[in-house]
């Protein structure tokens, strides 16, 4: 038995569905309020539970041999970033603890290239690229790099048998909420990014990412981490494909990164005060977008056999299935 969380979220649903291809029993710790459009159609047994509640958690680990931690809290900007250092943070300390205490024998957790250092300029980073908790801009960043701190120090006083793996930026289908990235993909496939900051990501496609994590349940050694990831891009050339895959116009404008902060910071206040969804452009969105977030699975390549497909079809996968779901004219 294969115990998961994140099971109705976007990367999650990924990796159930490539679990129980292979024949695996999984079990999904679901929130009563979630979403579970993901789960629909698949062969899974639902425990209710939250990772803010600890006594829930070991009855529902007993009898799992496997663990894969996927759900997080992702949001590029949090009228109040307490919530999600509790989930980030305490929940999985909380669950890899309980996972420890039931004697789960083999354990993947999903942090992200966030955490990571980077490369000045167009490098790319690796592994083991120099990074310290300074570095970690807003909420979401710091809390996913203070929760992979946690499971090392686990693996280190307690043994317990980790993996780690850190997706870059998943694209593809079945982006219901949508990410923030997918977000993104919506605005632009709907023509409303007429312009674009200088910026890079690395686009990865998020089956890829769900193969990625059970090569590292395979193949990964306890304690190591692997970058999951695909093409560098910048933005203008993601914005630019995407023209392609709809028949729209790429946008021709670039505008500088000080430019677009006020308006972030308007968008922000206006936020908070109506209690309103996250803005589309954050400060800390722009204050990242200063950096280009290019990075390298040459090690999951070498030690996994990870072999992402190219880029561009991940962007025309995730165009189909938002236009399929109605997100995208």
């Amino acid at each position: 038995m294969i115990f998961m969380t994140g099971a109705t979220g976007f990367v999650g649903s990924a990796i159930l569905r490539k679990l129980v291809s292979r024949g695996l029993e999984v079990r999904a710790l679901v929130r009563p309020s979630s979403d579970r459009r993901n789960l629909d159609g698949l062969d899974v047994e639902v425990v209710e539970g939250d990772l803010h509640e600890p006594d829930s958690l070991k009855p529902a680990l007993r009898g799992c041999a496997g663990l894969f931690h996927v759900a997080a809290d992702y949001r590029l900007w949090a009228p109040k970033p307490e919530p999600m250092f509790k989930a980030n943070v305490d929940g999985t300390r909380s669950l890899m603890l309980a996972a420890g205490e039931c004697g789960v024998e083999r354990i993947v957790y999903t942090s992200s290239v966030a955490v990571l250092g980077t490369v000045p300029g167009e490098g790319a980073a690796d592994e083991d690229t120099p990074v310290q908790f300074t570095d970690m801009i807003g909420p979401y960043k710091q809390s996913k790099f203070l929760a992979e701190a946690e499971v090392r120090e686990l693996v280190k006083s307690q043994g317990l048998p980790v993996v780690i793996v850190n997706p870059s930026m998943p694209i593809g289908p079945r982006d219901i909420k949508p990410t923030p990235t997918g977000r993104m993909i919506v605005e632009a496939a709907s023509g409303r990014m007429p312009a674009y900051v200088d910026t890079g990501l690395n686009v990865v496609h998020v089956d890829d990412v769900a193969e990625g994590h059970l090569l590292a349940f395979d193949k990964g050694d306890v304690g190591k981490r692997y970058i999951l990831g695909g093409e560098n891009m910048s933005l203008k050339e993601i914005l630019g494909a995407l023209a392609e895959i709809t028949g729209g116009r790429p946008p021709r404008l670039k505008i500088p990164h000080n430019l677009i902060m006020p308006f972030a910071l308007v968008a922000e206040t206006w936020a908070r005060l109506s209690g309103g969804t996250e803005p589309f452009a954050t400060t800390d969105g722009l204050k990242m977008a200063k950096k280009k977030m290019f990075f390298t699975h040459m090690l999951a390549a070498k030690e996994l056999g990870y072999t992402p497909r190219p880029a561009a079809h991940a962007l025309a996968d995730a165009v189909q299935w938002f236009r399929d779901n109605g997100y995208v004219p």
